[in-house]
């Protein structure tokens, strides 16, 4: 016969819905003689737990003299406090309990919670000393756990490890390579997973499809679908909802809009999908329709609704409507909710409302990856790129993981910045951090150290990237013609064609600017024939402005003149602009005047074509009419873009402008521009002032280059690094003749690599030698 602990003690503690009743129930255990008892305690332990008073539930704990390992997992799954469950972990008593499987899941799990990983590892380690290593419940875990971290090389060898995982574990591994945005991978996960036969659920469904769609592979998301038809989990909500986000992110929003009909009564998931389908469609009409009908029936929008609405994907001429969101956003109390914000945010950055991008990012009480990568992407879109890095810095600081969002869009500030010692850095962080090396990732790879002057690093990059798209071969081939390297642009750009590769219209921009740069007239124009004859793509202005290009810097101005007048009338400023700067080139005054001209009318407040006219004027010593340039320019109000010089020394920037004495080496840095001066005049050096804007004394003209802020640069970088160490500028504008022939010399005398990167392209100085030939 039971006794009455065990026959209706249970029965009432499952029943009782407040800690005073199992207070009372124990209370009458202990006065009848029923307690301690182990069923009793475990029953009490695992009710309290779930009314969430874990202190009492361990005072039961202890009250039971030799508690079993039932009761003590019980107590360890309910803990959700990191520190305590791990405490409790510890003081189990080895003596007579054993961790089992049970005992280091739970543990791991909730080891999860952890700023570091260290905890969880070394439960992996003692799991594996208890003879655990290949246990399908702590491998299911330990892969969430490391998943949790974004340790993903990790999870996959604990994975692998698994001698037959079940369909949660294999759930568990997709839905975890989702959250780290390893969409690649997930996919293949997905592909083997029903190549071994394993039986797949509606879940495995619904977590494949969002793969499909982030990685935008249509084909693949319609075996999905055909997959949940032939297994009839296709009429599922989340499966239909997984559906109607594939189709709209892949551009199929008619399909989706189909699914969306065909259900009845339709929940707010599957609404809010379809509201984001049409938003990602740039279809707001639509969008917003979807949202008021749900206010019409009385529905109550969650944080979803309010991110789908919110016209991140077409905000240009909808800054009212965003106003009027972010107005109904903070009146229902959304603002505090991560997701919300982060949208928000990343409207405000693509409207160039950066002041109020990021008044809504400092506001958010827990800033989730997303809101970091928005306002990442916020400032290195909008060009603020060292506040891109600046706040990339501080998330770092917070150890806060990125993932291949956020080291994307810090390697595009890179670029820009030319920052070649941070993009590095980034670059083992992705290492380290062991990111997903999508080709997203090794695109930004090869267009950061392309920009920032190692061009075999990023062709090292470029022949290690798996499954190249026309962006990935675009970067190198700009690289290259970055570095005036035109042969081995068109080289690898017939790779590209013979690899069936469709090029782009930024191909033949990228192509047509190497041959344009290297000096390969007739391969540009066979190029640009090609282009129209044989791939079908359409000329742009810039590609017209590229031909002029091309054709100018060879010196062949009238045939460049002749190209123009065969250019639609709508090609705009870009191709007179490239035939005054080949006037300035060649110092052909007439043309010069005519293509200004046109400027002047097409662009007025372009201040760049005013000045290029009055150097043209000042190389040809008529200085009367470089003065008359310049009283015009100023007559308008329109200012030069002042010339600074930035350079890197131990990961520190520094940044020159012409005749700079604010530096703290100020005294150093001319003292040893002196010096270099003195050497190069001995060598052979003489100093080119035909551009000097100023018709005065030779003298004057030749102290106005000597401080220009390259040297000034240059003079630094020789006294702060090593003999032999390679020198890296960055100038904002193009380099002028004087600091290109001055530069050579240098690197003559001091044996040093010099690498320049003007707003224009690469100059590599090596021997008094530079890699463009002196045709730039």
């Amino acid at each position: 016969m039971l006794s009455p602990a065990r026959s209706w003690y249970p029965n009432l503690i499952s029943r009782s819905s407040t800690v005073l009743q199992l207070d009372e129930l124990l209370a009458h255990a202990i006065v009848s003689g029923h307690h301690p008892d182990l069923i009793l305690a475990t029953r009490l332990v695992s009710r309290l737990s779930d009314l969430s008073d874990l202190p009492r539930a361990r005072l039961v704990f202890s009250s039971i003299p030799n508690p079993d390992l039932f009761l003590f997992n019980t107590l360890l799954r309910s803990t959700r406090n990191p520190f305590t469950s791990i405490s409790l972990f510890s003081s189990l008593p080895r003596h007579h309990l054993h961790p089992n499987p049970f005992t280091y899941s739970f543990s791991i799990s909730s080891s999860s919670s952890f700023s570091s990983s260290f905890p969880g590892r070394m439960l992996h380690a003692r799991s594996i000393v208890d003879g655990f290593a290949a246990d399908a419940f702590i491998g299911a875990a330990l892969t969430d756990f490391y998943l949790n971290f974004a340790d993903i090389a990790s999870a996959h060898k604990v994975f692998d490890r698994i001698p037959q995982p079940d369909t949660v574990s294999w759930n568990s591994l997709l839905s975890g390579l989702i959250k780290n945005s390893a969409f690649s991978q997930s996919l293949n996960v997905f592909a083997r997973m029903i190549s071994l036969g394993t039986a797949f659920d509606r879940t495995t469904l619904a977590v494949a499809l969002p793969a499909a769609a982030e990685s935008q592979d249509l084909n693949l998301g319609m075996e999905v679908h055909c997959l949940a038809v032939k297994s009839g989990m296709a009429s599922h909500s989340h499966v239909v909802t997984g559906l109607i986000s594939l189709y709209s992110k892949c551009g199929e929003v008619s399909t989706a809009r189909s699914l969306f009909d065909g259900i009845e009564g339709p929940d707010l998931v599957t609404r809010n999908a379809m509201i984001s389908g049409y938003s990602l469609n740039e279809e707001v009409g639509f969008s917003v329709g979807l949202f008021r009908d749900l206010m019409a029936i009385g529905g109550k929008p969650s944080s979803s609704t309010l991110v789908g609405i919110i016209p991140v994907f077409s905000p240009f001429g909808r800054e009212f409507l965003t106003q009027c969101i972010h107005g109904f956003v903070m009146k229902c109390g959304f603002d505090m909710n991560s997701s919300v914000s982060t949208a928000i945010t990343t409207v405000y950055a693509r409207l160039s409302h950066l002041v109020s991008a990021r008044k809504v990012f400092d506001e958010m009480p827990v800033k989730t990856l997303a809101s970091w990568n928005a306002m990442i992407s916020a400032y290195a879109q909008n060009g603020l790129t060292e506040m891109a890095i600046r706040l990339f810095q501080d998330m770092q600081a917070l150890n806060v993981c990125p993932n291949p969002v956020t080291v994307t869009s810090i390697l595009s500030a890179c670029a820009q910045l030319g920052a070649l010692s941070m993009g590095k850095w980034v670059h083992r962080i992705i290492s380290e951090e062991d990111l997903e090396l999508n080709v997203y990732v090794s695109t930004a790879l090869i267009d950061m150290y392309a920009k920032c002057g190692d061009i075999s690093e990023a062709r090292k990059v470029f022949d290690s990237t798996e499954d190249k798209n026309v962006i990935s071969w675009n970067a190198m081939i700009s690289g290259y013609g970055l570095h005036g390297q035109g042969q081995q642009a068109l080289k690898l750009y017939e790779e590209m064609v013979n690899a069936r590769i469709a090029p782009s219209g930024v191909t033949f921009l990228s192509v047509l600017y190497a041959c344009s740069h290297g000096g390969l007239v007739e391969e540009g124009k066979a190029v640009f024939q090609s282009m129209v004859c044989d791939h079908g793509v359409k000329p742009g202005p810039e590609h017209h402005a590229c031909m002029v290009d091309l054709l100018g810097r060879a010196g062949k101005l009238n045939e460049a003149l002749e190209f123009i007048q065969t250019v639609p009338e709508n090609a705009g400023a870009g191709v007179w602009a490239a035939l005054l700067g080949a006037c300035m080139k060649h110092k052909e005054t007439g043309l010069a005047q005519l293509a200004s001209e046109k400027l002047f009318e097409l662009d007025p407040e372009n201040a760049g074509y005013y000045v290029l006219m009055s150097n043209i004027y000042s190389a040809n010593r008529n200085f009367p009419q470089a003065a008359m340039v310049r009283q015009a320019a100023k007559s308008r109000k329109l200012a030069k873009t002042p010339g600074c010089t930035l350079i890197e020394i131990g990961e520190k920037p520094h940044v020159f402008t012409s005749g700079d004495r604010s530096h703290p080496q100020t005294e150093g840095i001319y003292s040893k521009l002196e010096e270099l001066m003195a050497k190069i005049i001995e060598a052979g050096y003489r100093a080119e002032t035909d551009a000097a804007l100023y018709d005065v004394e030779e003298e004057e003209k030749e102290h106005m280059v000597r401080v220009h802020s390259e040297k000034l640069a240059i003079a630094f970088g020789l006294m702060n690094t090593e003999p032999g160490t390679e020198i890296r500028i960055i100038k904002n504008l193009r380099v002028c003749l004087d600091c290109h022939s001055a530069t050579k010399f240098i690197s003559k005398v001091t044996e040093r690599l010099i690498v320049v990167r003007d707003a224009t392209r690469f100059h590599h100085f090596r021997d008094g030698v530079c890699s463009c030939g002196d045709y730039w």
